[in-house]
Protein backbone atom coordinates (compact mmCIF):
# COMPACT_ATOMS: atom_id res chain seq x y z
CA UNK A 1 0.00 0.00 0.00
CA UNK A 2 2.98 2.44 1.20
CA UNK A 3 4.82 1.50 -2.35
CA UNK A 4 1.48 2.71 -4.33
CA UNK A 5 0.90 5.73 -2.78
CA UNK A 6 4.79 6.64 -3.66
CA UNK A 7 4.06 5.56 -6.80
CA UNK A 8 0.97 8.02 -6.93
CA UNK A 9 2.86 10.92 -5.30
CA UNK A 10 5.59 10.73 -7.73
CA UNK A 11 3.40 10.34 -10.92
CA UNK A 12 1.44 13.15 -9.18
CA UNK A 13 4.52 15.38 -8.56
CA UNK A 14 6.20 14.64 -11.99
CA UNK A 15 3.35 15.58 -14.39
CA UNK A 16 2.57 18.75 -11.92
CA UNK A 17 5.99 20.25 -12.50
CA UNK A 18 5.74 19.30 -16.13
CA UNK A 19 2.39 21.08 -16.42
CA UNK A 20 3.12 24.28 -14.54
CA UNK A 21 6.22 25.12 -15.86
CA UNK A 22 4.82 24.69 -19.49
CA UNK A 23 1.87 26.28 -19.21
CA UNK A 24 0.02 27.65 -15.44
CA UNK A 25 2.70 29.72 -14.53
CA UNK A 26 3.00 31.72 -18.11
CA UNK A 27 -1.00 32.91 -18.10
CA UNK A 28 -0.79 34.20 -14.65
CA UNK A 29 2.63 35.97 -15.02
CA UNK A 30 1.38 38.02 -17.44
CA UNK A 31 -1.24 39.54 -15.95
CA UNK A 32 1.94 40.24 -12.71
CA UNK A 33 4.74 42.60 -12.51
CA UNK A 34 7.59 40.62 -12.90
CA UNK A 35 10.98 42.56 -11.57
CA UNK A 36 10.08 46.00 -9.84
CA UNK A 37 10.20 48.58 -11.85
CA UNK A 38 9.99 46.53 -15.27
CA UNK A 39 6.60 45.97 -16.75
CA UNK A 40 8.46 43.60 -19.89
CA UNK A 41 9.17 40.05 -19.23
CA UNK A 42 11.94 40.32 -22.19
CA UNK A 43 13.33 43.32 -20.36
CA UNK A 44 14.37 41.66 -17.19
CA UNK A 45 17.35 39.95 -19.26
CA UNK A 46 18.42 41.56 -22.18
CA UNK A 47 20.44 39.84 -24.80
CA UNK A 48 24.36 40.41 -23.84
CA UNK A 49 26.47 38.14 -24.34
CA UNK A 50 28.30 36.72 -21.64
CA UNK A 51 25.45 38.07 -18.81
CA UNK A 52 25.16 35.59 -15.74
CA UNK A 53 22.00 35.05 -13.22
CA UNK A 54 23.79 33.95 -9.75
CA UNK A 55 21.29 32.66 -6.95
CA UNK A 56 22.68 32.55 -3.72
CA UNK A 57 21.17 30.02 -1.23
CA UNK A 58 19.20 27.55 -3.52
CA UNK A 59 18.10 24.50 -1.52
CA UNK A 60 19.32 21.38 -3.33
CA UNK A 61 17.29 18.17 -2.65
CA UNK A 62 18.72 14.42 -3.06
CA UNK A 63 16.36 12.10 -4.85
CA UNK A 64 17.17 9.09 -3.48
CA UNK A 65 18.19 11.07 0.13
CA UNK A 66 14.77 13.51 0.14
CA UNK A 67 15.62 14.22 3.73
CA UNK A 68 19.17 15.49 3.31
CA UNK A 69 19.66 18.78 1.79
CA UNK A 70 22.55 20.75 0.69
CA UNK A 71 22.35 24.96 -0.07
CA UNK A 72 24.51 26.03 -3.10
CA UNK A 73 24.52 29.12 -5.55
CA UNK A 74 23.07 28.26 -9.20
CA UNK A 75 24.73 29.91 -12.38
CA UNK A 76 23.01 30.38 -15.41
CA UNK A 77 25.16 32.36 -18.49
CA UNK A 78 23.75 33.15 -21.83
CA UNK A 79 20.60 31.47 -20.69
CA UNK A 80 22.50 28.00 -20.38
CA UNK A 81 22.63 26.73 -16.79
CA UNK A 82 26.15 26.33 -15.77
CA UNK A 83 27.33 25.54 -12.63
CA UNK A 84 25.99 24.77 -9.29
CA UNK A 85 28.55 25.81 -6.29
CA UNK A 86 29.44 26.50 -2.68
CA UNK A 87 32.28 28.60 -3.80
CA UNK A 88 32.77 32.26 -4.76
CA UNK A 89 30.94 33.41 -8.11
CA UNK A 90 33.26 36.10 -10.30
CA UNK A 91 30.35 38.76 -11.52
CA UNK A 92 30.45 41.56 -13.71
CA UNK A 93 28.41 44.47 -12.96
CA UNK A 94 25.53 43.76 -15.73
CA UNK A 95 25.10 40.37 -14.13
CA UNK A 96 21.81 39.88 -11.77
CA UNK A 97 21.92 38.28 -8.55
CA UNK A 98 19.03 36.60 -6.18
CA UNK A 99 18.68 35.71 -2.94
CA UNK A 100 16.79 32.38 -3.05
CA UNK A 101 16.19 32.28 0.69
CA UNK A 102 16.65 29.02 0.74
CA UNK A 103 14.05 27.76 -1.57
CA UNK A 104 13.72 24.24 -3.04
CA UNK A 105 14.37 24.44 -6.45
CA UNK A 106 12.73 22.01 -9.02
CA UNK A 107 13.59 21.34 -12.94
CA UNK A 108 15.97 20.75 -14.95
CA UNK A 109 19.62 21.02 -14.46
CA UNK A 110 21.81 20.18 -17.33
CA UNK A 111 24.97 21.91 -17.62
CA UNK A 112 24.78 23.41 -21.12
CA UNK A 113 21.27 23.21 -21.71
CA UNK A 114 18.48 26.04 -21.53
CA UNK A 115 17.58 26.29 -18.05
CA UNK A 116 14.02 25.91 -17.19
CA UNK A 117 13.39 25.28 -13.61
CA UNK A 118 11.11 26.76 -10.44
CA UNK A 119 12.57 27.53 -7.07
CA UNK A 120 9.44 27.29 -4.16
CA UNK A 121 9.29 28.11 -0.84
CA UNK A 122 8.73 25.11 0.53
CA UNK A 123 9.97 20.95 -0.31
CA UNK A 124 7.67 19.97 -2.92
CA UNK A 125 8.68 16.28 -1.44
CA UNK A 126 6.99 17.03 2.15
CA UNK A 127 4.29 19.52 1.07
CA UNK A 128 2.33 18.88 -2.40
CA UNK A 129 0.20 22.48 -1.70
CA UNK A 130 3.76 23.89 -2.93
CA UNK A 131 2.91 22.33 -6.45
CA UNK A 132 -0.69 22.71 -5.96
CA UNK A 133 -0.63 26.18 -5.05
CA UNK A 134 1.86 28.00 -7.38
CA UNK A 135 0.82 31.51 -7.11
CA UNK A 136 1.60 31.35 -3.23
CA UNK A 137 4.76 28.83 -3.71
CA UNK A 138 6.88 30.06 -6.42
CA UNK A 139 9.54 32.16 -5.66
CA UNK A 140 11.22 32.49 -8.81
CA UNK A 141 10.61 30.82 -12.01
CA UNK A 142 12.63 30.57 -15.18
CA UNK A 143 11.79 29.02 -18.28
CA UNK A 144 13.80 28.84 -21.81
CA UNK A 145 16.64 30.94 -19.86
CA UNK A 146 14.28 34.05 -19.01
CA UNK A 147 12.93 34.79 -15.85
CA UNK A 148 9.14 34.85 -16.26
CA UNK A 149 8.36 34.80 -12.80
CA UNK A 150 10.13 36.87 -9.48
CA UNK A 151 8.09 36.64 -6.26
CA UNK A 152 11.27 37.20 -4.20
CA UNK A 153 10.94 39.87 -1.55
CA UNK A 154 12.24 43.37 -2.87
CA UNK A 155 15.59 43.05 -0.36
CA UNK A 156 16.32 39.70 -2.03
CA UNK A 157 16.16 40.76 -5.69
CA UNK A 158 19.93 42.61 -5.10
CA UNK A 159 21.80 44.80 -7.92
CA UNK A 160 24.96 43.28 -8.96
CA UNK A 161 26.71 45.96 -6.68
CA UNK A 162 25.08 45.11 -3.74
CA UNK A 163 26.41 42.31 -1.13
CA UNK A 164 23.61 39.37 -0.91
CA UNK A 165 21.75 38.55 2.60
CA UNK A 166 22.06 35.11 3.23
CA UNK A 167 18.72 34.26 5.77
CA UNK A 168 20.55 30.43 6.46
CA UNK A 169 23.21 28.57 5.05
CA UNK A 170 24.16 24.90 5.51
CA UNK A 171 26.68 22.37 4.64
CA UNK A 172 26.14 18.87 4.08
CA UNK A 173 27.86 15.98 2.85
CA UNK A 174 30.73 15.54 6.12
CA UNK A 175 29.45 12.91 8.54
CA UNK A 176 32.40 13.07 10.95
CA UNK A 177 31.44 14.42 14.33
CA UNK A 178 34.33 17.24 14.39
CA UNK A 179 34.00 19.53 11.34
CA UNK A 180 36.94 19.56 8.81
CA UNK A 181 39.47 22.36 10.22
CA UNK A 182 40.72 23.66 7.10
CA UNK A 183 37.61 24.52 5.01
CA UNK A 184 37.00 21.93 2.46
CA UNK A 185 35.17 23.72 -0.77
CA UNK A 186 31.84 22.05 -1.99
CA UNK A 187 32.04 22.19 -6.23
CA UNK A 188 28.93 20.57 -8.21
CA UNK A 189 30.95 21.31 -11.78
CA UNK A 190 34.67 21.49 -10.77
CA UNK A 191 38.24 21.37 -12.92
CA UNK A 192 40.01 22.79 -9.88
CA UNK A 193 43.67 21.28 -9.44
CA UNK A 194 43.25 20.05 -6.28
CA UNK A 195 40.32 17.84 -6.44
CA UNK A 196 40.70 14.38 -7.62
CA UNK A 197 37.79 11.91 -8.16
CA UNK A 198 37.65 7.97 -9.39
CA UNK A 199 35.20 5.34 -9.08
CA UNK A 200 36.51 4.30 -5.99
CA UNK A 201 37.42 7.42 -4.12
CA UNK A 202 37.66 10.88 -3.70
CA UNK A 203 40.02 13.34 -2.88
CA UNK A 204 40.22 17.17 -2.07
CA UNK A 205 44.09 18.62 -1.60
CA UNK A 206 43.69 21.72 1.55
CA UNK A 207 45.84 24.10 2.98
CA UNK A 208 46.35 26.81 5.24
CA UNK A 209 49.43 29.50 6.62
CA UNK A 210 48.42 32.12 8.99
CA UNK A 211 51.52 34.66 9.58
CA UNK A 212 51.13 36.31 12.71
CA UNK A 213 52.46 39.81 14.08
CA UNK A 214 52.69 40.25 17.46
CA UNK A 215 53.15 44.01 19.05
CA UNK A 216 52.86 44.15 22.78
CA UNK A 217 51.72 47.84 24.23
CA UNK A 218 51.92 47.85 27.76
CA UNK A 219 53.24 45.93 30.51
CA UNK A 220 53.54 47.13 34.69
CA UNK A 221 56.42 46.31 36.67
CA UNK A 222 54.55 43.74 38.89
CA UNK A 223 53.72 41.75 35.33
CA UNK A 224 57.03 41.97 34.75
CA UNK A 225 58.09 40.43 37.40
CA UNK A 226 55.82 37.69 37.13
CA UNK A 227 56.60 36.41 33.34
CA UNK A 228 59.49 38.82 32.27
CA UNK A 229 59.79 41.10 29.81
CA UNK A 230 57.45 40.92 26.79
CA UNK A 231 58.71 42.76 24.55
CA UNK A 232 61.01 39.92 23.80
CA UNK A 233 58.05 38.53 21.95
CA UNK A 234 57.28 41.35 19.85
CA UNK A 235 57.99 39.99 16.14
CA UNK A 236 56.36 37.45 13.40
CA UNK A 237 56.20 34.08 12.82
CA UNK A 238 54.32 32.08 11.23
CA UNK A 239 51.39 30.93 13.23
CA UNK A 240 50.12 28.11 11.27
CA UNK A 241 51.38 25.95 7.74
CA UNK A 242 48.79 23.34 7.34
CA UNK A 243 47.78 20.64 4.62
CA UNK A 244 45.93 18.25 4.27
CA UNK A 245 43.61 15.88 2.09
CA UNK A 246 40.06 14.41 2.66
CA UNK A 247 37.51 12.49 0.70
CA UNK A 248 35.59 9.54 0.40
CA UNK A 249 35.82 6.01 0.06
CA UNK A 250 32.72 5.09 -2.56
CA UNK A 251 31.15 2.55 -0.64
CA UNK A 252 27.09 2.38 -1.40
CA UNK A 253 27.46 4.64 2.10
CA UNK A 254 30.67 6.10 1.87
CA UNK A 255 33.55 6.01 3.86
CA UNK A 256 35.06 9.40 5.18
CA UNK A 257 38.96 10.31 5.59
CA UNK A 258 40.71 13.40 7.04
CA UNK A 259 44.98 12.71 6.85
CA UNK A 260 46.23 16.59 7.95
CA UNK A 261 49.20 17.79 9.21
CA UNK A 262 51.71 21.14 9.66
CA UNK A 263 54.87 22.37 10.54
CA UNK A 264 56.34 22.55 14.16
CA UNK A 265 57.66 26.34 13.44
CA UNK A 266 54.65 28.14 15.50
CA UNK A 267 57.10 30.28 17.75
CA UNK A 268 59.52 30.78 14.49
CA UNK A 269 59.78 34.10 12.73
CA UNK A 270 58.36 34.15 9.33
CA UNK A 271 61.37 35.88 8.09
CA UNK A 272 64.04 33.16 9.45
CA UNK A 273 65.84 29.77 7.51
CA UNK A 274 65.20 27.67 10.57
CA UNK A 275 64.28 24.06 8.59
CA UNK A 276 61.00 22.96 10.07
CA UNK A 277 59.74 19.34 11.39
CA UNK A 278 56.34 18.13 10.18
CA UNK A 279 53.71 16.63 12.21
CA UNK A 280 50.31 14.51 11.19
CA UNK A 281 48.09 16.20 13.93
CA UNK A 282 45.02 14.67 12.09
CA UNK A 283 44.14 10.86 10.68
CA UNK A 284 40.75 9.58 10.90
CA UNK A 285 37.92 7.43 9.39
CA UNK A 286 34.29 8.40 9.65
CA UNK A 287 32.91 5.21 8.72
CA UNK A 288 28.73 5.42 8.48
CA UNK A 289 27.31 3.07 10.79
CA UNK A 290 23.32 2.05 11.71
CA UNK A 291 20.72 4.64 13.27
CA UNK A 292 22.50 7.33 11.61
CA UNK A 293 25.36 7.48 13.80
CA UNK A 294 29.24 7.18 12.43
CA UNK A 295 32.23 5.51 13.94
CA UNK A 296 35.68 7.59 13.64
CA UNK A 297 38.59 5.83 14.35
CA UNK A 298 42.11 7.68 14.34
CA UNK A 299 43.46 10.86 15.77
CA UNK A 300 41.11 13.38 16.15
CA UNK A 301 39.73 15.82 18.50
CA UNK A 302 37.88 15.12 21.55
CA UNK A 303 34.12 15.48 21.38
CA UNK A 304 33.81 18.08 24.34
CA UNK A 305 33.31 21.78 23.82
CA UNK A 306 32.69 23.56 21.39
CA UNK A 307 35.23 26.08 20.82
CA UNK A 308 37.72 23.05 20.99
CA UNK A 309 35.96 21.15 18.21
CA UNK A 310 35.42 24.19 15.82
CA UNK A 311 38.50 24.96 13.40
CA UNK A 312 40.95 27.26 14.88
CA UNK A 313 41.13 29.83 11.85
CA UNK A 314 37.35 30.18 11.67
CA UNK A 315 36.72 31.07 15.17
CA UNK A 316 35.58 34.52 16.52
CA UNK A 317 38.90 35.18 18.07
CA UNK A 318 42.32 34.61 17.14
CA UNK A 319 43.49 31.95 19.64
CA UNK A 320 41.44 30.30 21.87
CA UNK A 321 40.13 31.71 25.60
CA UNK A 322 42.95 30.46 28.31
CA UNK A 323 40.45 27.76 29.86
CA UNK A 324 40.06 26.29 26.66
CA UNK A 325 43.59 25.40 26.09
CA UNK A 326 44.86 24.88 29.49
CA UNK A 327 42.13 22.28 30.33
CA UNK A 328 41.38 20.69 27.20
CA UNK A 329 43.12 18.80 25.06
CA UNK A 330 44.37 19.44 21.38
CA UNK A 331 43.46 15.77 19.68
CA UNK A 332 43.98 12.66 20.88
CA UNK A 333 43.96 9.06 19.33
CA UNK A 334 41.16 7.12 19.76
CA UNK A 335 37.09 5.85 18.92
CA UNK A 336 34.50 8.07 18.96
CA UNK A 337 30.70 7.17 17.94
CA UNK A 338 28.59 10.18 17.73
CA UNK A 339 24.33 10.70 16.61
CA UNK A 340 21.55 12.68 16.79
CA UNK A 341 17.82 12.37 16.76
CA UNK A 342 15.14 12.67 14.27
CA UNK A 343 14.51 15.99 14.78
CA UNK A 344 18.28 17.48 14.39
CA UNK A 345 17.85 18.81 17.94
CA UNK A 346 20.23 16.88 19.80
CA UNK A 347 23.62 15.39 19.52
CA UNK A 348 25.65 13.37 21.30
CA UNK A 349 28.86 11.95 21.16
CA UNK A 350 31.34 9.72 23.21
CA UNK A 351 34.73 7.85 22.80
CA UNK A 352 37.10 6.36 24.84
CA UNK A 353 41.19 7.56 24.10
CA UNK A 354 44.73 6.57 24.62
CA UNK A 355 47.86 8.26 23.01
CA UNK A 356 49.96 5.01 23.08
CA UNK A 357 50.71 5.41 19.43
CA UNK A 358 51.56 9.32 19.84
CA UNK A 359 53.83 8.55 23.06
CA UNK A 360 56.40 5.84 24.70
CA UNK A 361 55.00 3.04 26.55
CA UNK A 362 51.78 0.25 26.10
CA UNK A 363 48.03 0.92 26.17
CA UNK A 364 48.00 -0.27 30.31
CA UNK A 365 51.06 2.41 30.63
CA UNK A 366 49.94 5.31 29.29
CA UNK A 367 46.74 7.39 30.52
CA UNK A 368 42.93 6.50 29.05
CA UNK A 369 40.32 8.77 28.72
CA UNK A 370 36.58 8.71 28.59
CA UNK A 371 35.26 11.59 26.65
CA UNK A 372 31.37 12.42 26.51
CA UNK A 373 29.38 15.58 24.97
CA UNK A 374 25.88 16.04 24.39
CA UNK A 375 23.85 19.07 22.58
CA UNK A 376 20.75 20.02 22.10
CA UNK A 377 18.59 23.24 20.46
CA UNK A 378 15.80 24.07 23.00
CA UNK A 379 14.85 26.96 20.10
CA UNK A 380 14.58 27.24 16.70
CA UNK A 381 13.07 30.13 14.32
CA UNK A 382 10.79 28.84 11.64
CA UNK A 383 13.06 30.03 9.26
CA UNK A 384 16.42 29.07 10.90
CA UNK A 385 17.66 32.94 11.67
CA UNK A 386 17.49 32.72 15.70
CA UNK A 387 18.50 29.50 18.13
CA UNK A 388 19.52 28.91 21.03
CA UNK A 389 22.71 26.26 21.65
CA UNK A 390 22.60 24.23 25.40
CA UNK A 391 25.82 21.76 25.47
CA UNK A 392 27.08 19.42 28.22
CA UNK A 393 30.67 17.87 28.20
CA UNK A 394 32.38 15.20 30.38
CA UNK A 395 35.72 13.92 30.37
CA UNK A 396 37.87 11.40 32.92
CA UNK A 397 41.35 10.50 32.74
CA UNK A 398 42.58 7.50 34.98
CA UNK A 399 45.61 9.66 35.61
CA UNK A 400 48.27 6.73 34.61
CA UNK A 401 50.57 9.66 34.05
CA UNK A 402 51.97 12.56 34.73
CA UNK A 403 49.60 16.07 34.45
CA UNK A 404 50.09 19.78 33.80
CA UNK A 405 47.61 22.72 33.25
CA UNK A 406 49.72 25.65 31.07
CA UNK A 407 48.53 28.91 28.84
CA UNK A 408 49.80 31.91 27.31
CA UNK A 409 47.58 34.72 27.62
CA UNK A 410 45.52 34.18 24.28
CA UNK A 411 48.55 35.49 22.34
CA UNK A 412 50.78 32.55 20.81
CA UNK A 413 53.86 35.00 21.10
CA UNK A 414 53.97 35.37 25.23
CA UNK A 415 55.39 33.84 27.76
CA UNK A 416 52.91 31.15 29.93
CA UNK A 417 50.75 33.50 32.23
CA UNK A 418 49.25 29.88 33.70
CA UNK A 419 51.41 26.88 34.93
CA UNK A 420 50.52 24.39 36.90
CA UNK A 421 54.04 22.85 36.33
CA UNK A 422 53.90 18.53 37.03
CA UNK A 423 50.53 16.97 38.97
CA UNK A 424 51.02 13.60 40.51
CA UNK A 425 47.26 12.32 40.66
CA UNK A 426 45.31 9.29 41.11
CA UNK A 427 42.79 10.55 38.23
CA UNK A 428 40.68 13.72 36.75
CA UNK A 429 37.16 14.91 35.82
CA UNK A 430 36.31 17.88 33.90
CA UNK A 431 32.75 19.17 33.14
CA UNK A 432 31.86 21.56 30.18
CA UNK A 433 28.81 24.00 30.09
CA UNK A 434 27.86 25.84 26.72
CA UNK A 435 25.37 28.09 25.86
CA UNK A 436 25.07 29.86 22.68
CA UNK A 437 22.77 32.31 21.26
CA UNK A 438 22.66 33.50 17.30
CA UNK A 439 20.42 35.43 15.93
CA UNK A 440 21.30 36.50 11.84
CA UNK A 441 24.64 38.14 11.52
CA UNK A 442 24.66 38.09 15.94
CA UNK A 443 26.36 35.61 17.83
CA UNK A 444 26.78 35.46 21.83
CA UNK A 445 28.40 32.23 22.77
CA UNK A 446 29.89 30.89 26.40
CA UNK A 447 31.47 28.17 27.91
CA UNK A 448 32.61 27.40 31.73
CA UNK A 449 34.95 24.73 32.44
CA UNK A 450 35.93 22.86 36.06
CA UNK A 451 38.35 20.26 36.17
CA UNK A 452 38.52 18.13 39.64
CA UNK A 453 41.97 16.55 40.34
CA UNK A 454 42.22 13.78 42.56
CA UNK A 455 45.67 14.83 44.29
CA UNK A 456 45.41 14.46 47.93
CA UNK A 457 49.25 16.21 48.35
CA UNK A 458 47.62 18.89 47.15
CA UNK A 459 44.23 18.91 48.86
CA UNK A 460 42.36 17.81 45.97
CA UNK A 461 42.64 20.77 43.72
CA UNK A 462 39.85 22.35 41.35
CA UNK A 463 40.74 24.53 38.07
CA UNK A 464 38.17 25.99 36.53
CA UNK A 465 37.66 29.20 34.19
CA UNK A 466 34.86 30.32 31.71
CA UNK A 467 34.50 33.14 28.53
CA UNK A 468 31.75 34.73 27.22
CA UNK A 469 32.06 35.54 23.21
CA UNK A 470 30.30 38.23 21.37
CA UNK A 471 30.28 38.59 17.31
CA UNK A 472 28.41 40.87 15.18
CA UNK A 473 28.87 40.30 11.10
CA UNK A 474 28.62 44.11 10.32
CA UNK A 475 28.04 43.18 6.58
CA UNK A 476 25.11 40.90 7.16
CA UNK A 477 26.31 37.43 7.07
CA UNK A 478 25.30 34.26 9.59
CA UNK A 479 26.83 31.66 10.62
CA UNK A 480 25.46 28.50 9.82
CA UNK A 481 24.31 25.63 12.73
CA UNK A 482 25.83 22.41 12.36
CA UNK A 483 23.05 19.85 13.38
CA UNK A 484 25.42 17.35 12.80
CA UNK A 485 28.41 18.32 15.47
CA UNK A 486 26.35 21.42 17.55
CA UNK A 487 29.01 23.72 16.34
CA UNK A 488 28.59 27.06 14.45
CA UNK A 489 30.14 27.13 10.60
CA UNK A 490 32.90 29.67 9.52
CA UNK A 491 31.35 33.05 8.78
CA UNK A 492 30.40 33.07 4.87
CA UNK A 493 31.21 36.11 2.12
CA UNK A 494 27.96 37.15 0.52
CA UNK A 495 29.86 38.91 -1.62
CA UNK A 496 34.27 39.31 -1.88
CA UNK A 497 36.37 42.01 -2.99
CA UNK A 498 36.95 40.05 -6.45
CA UNK A 499 33.04 40.32 -7.16
CA UNK A 500 33.20 43.91 -6.63
CA UNK A 501 32.34 43.17 -3.04
CA UNK A 502 33.03 44.09 0.43
CA UNK A 503 33.79 40.56 1.84
CA UNK A 504 32.71 39.54 4.93
CA UNK A 505 33.22 41.75 8.37
CA UNK A 506 33.17 40.77 12.00
CA UNK A 507 33.44 42.44 15.08
CA UNK A 508 34.32 40.25 18.11
CA UNK A 509 34.94 41.00 21.77
CA UNK A 510 35.93 38.51 24.37
CA UNK A 511 35.81 38.53 28.35
CA UNK A 512 37.59 35.19 29.44
CA UNK A 513 38.19 33.98 33.14
CA UNK A 514 40.40 31.75 34.46
CA UNK A 515 41.14 30.90 38.34
CA UNK A 516 44.19 27.92 38.63
CA UNK A 517 44.82 28.89 42.38
CA UNK A 518 42.83 26.27 44.63
CA UNK A 519 44.19 23.45 46.91
CA UNK A 520 47.63 23.40 47.07
CA UNK A 521 48.30 24.74 43.61
CA UNK A 522 49.07 28.51 42.48
CA UNK A 523 49.39 28.31 38.73
CA UNK A 524 47.34 31.71 38.33
CA UNK A 525 44.29 33.92 38.19
CA UNK A 526 43.55 35.21 34.73
CA UNK A 527 41.33 38.14 33.07
CA UNK A 528 41.36 39.25 29.75
CA UNK A 529 39.18 41.50 27.45
CA UNK A 530 39.35 40.80 23.98
CA UNK A 531 37.89 43.04 21.22
CA UNK A 532 38.60 42.39 17.30
CA UNK A 533 38.11 42.98 13.93
CA UNK A 534 38.35 40.07 11.24
CA UNK A 535 37.76 41.02 7.30
CA UNK A 536 37.57 38.04 4.71
CA UNK A 537 38.12 39.50 1.17
CA UNK A 538 37.19 36.22 0.25
CA UNK A 539 36.33 32.65 1.24
CA UNK A 540 40.28 31.87 1.33
CA UNK A 541 42.19 34.98 2.30
CA UNK A 542 41.29 36.78 5.79
CA UNK A 543 43.05 40.00 7.63
CA UNK A 544 42.75 40.57 11.26
CA UNK A 545 43.68 42.19 14.30
CA UNK A 546 42.96 41.18 18.10
CA UNK A 547 43.36 43.26 20.83
CA UNK A 548 43.65 41.93 24.54
CA UNK A 549 44.23 43.69 27.81
CA UNK A 550 45.27 41.26 30.48
CA UNK A 551 45.00 41.14 34.16
CA UNK A 552 47.65 37.96 36.36
CA UNK A 553 46.79 37.51 39.68
CA UNK A 554 50.02 35.12 40.11
CA UNK A 555 53.37 34.49 41.89
CA UNK A 556 56.28 35.18 40.22
CA UNK A 557 58.18 32.49 38.09
CA UNK A 558 61.34 33.89 37.73
CA UNK A 559 61.94 35.18 41.37
CA UNK A 560 60.78 34.76 45.27
CA UNK A 561 57.98 37.41 45.04
CA UNK A 562 54.43 36.34 45.72
CA UNK A 563 51.25 38.56 45.54
CA UNK A 564 51.66 39.88 42.82
CA UNK A 565 48.74 41.76 40.46
CA UNK A 566 50.06 42.23 37.00
CA UNK A 567 48.96 44.26 33.77
CA UNK A 568 49.77 44.07 30.28
CA UNK A 569 48.34 44.87 26.74
CA UNK A 570 48.98 43.98 23.26
CA UNK A 571 47.71 43.12 19.74
CA UNK A 572 48.14 40.84 17.12
CA UNK A 573 47.72 41.18 13.34
CA UNK A 574 46.98 37.70 11.02
CA UNK A 575 46.65 37.18 7.81
CA UNK A 576 45.44 33.70 7.01
CA UNK A 577 45.83 32.23 3.22
CA UNK A 578 43.50 28.82 2.42
CA UNK A 579 44.87 27.51 -0.54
Amino acid sequence: MMKMKNKKFTMVWTFLTIVFLNSSLLPIIQAEEVIPGVTEVTEVIPEVIEQKIVIHNVTFIDPKKPNESTIASLVITDKLFDSVTQDDVAVNLSDIIFDAQSGFILGSLKSGEIANFMILDEDPHKNIEALLDTKSHVLLAIRDGIIIRNNLKTESNISSTAPPKKKKTKRAGWIGYTPPQILLQSVYTSDSWNVYSNDYFSSLFVGAIALDRQKWFYQDAESELQVGDNSLFDGGEIRALRFGVGGALKFDSPWMYTIAGATNSFDKGFDTNTSDNVTFFDWRLDIPTAFNTTLSIGKQKEPISMERLMGMVFLPNQERSVVSDALLPSRNVGVVLSGRNKANTVTWAGGIFNDWLDDDGSIDENSTQFVARSTWLPYESEDESELIHLGFGYRYSNGKEEMRFASSPEFNLSPNYIDTGAIDAEKMSTYNYEASWRSGPYWISSEYINTNIDAPSLNTPSLSGYHVSAAWAITGEMRAYNKRSGTFSPLPVARSVEQSGLGAWELTSRWSVFDGNNGGISAGKTKIFSVGVFWWLTAKLNLSFNYRHIDLDRCSFISNNCDLQGTSSGMNTRILLLL
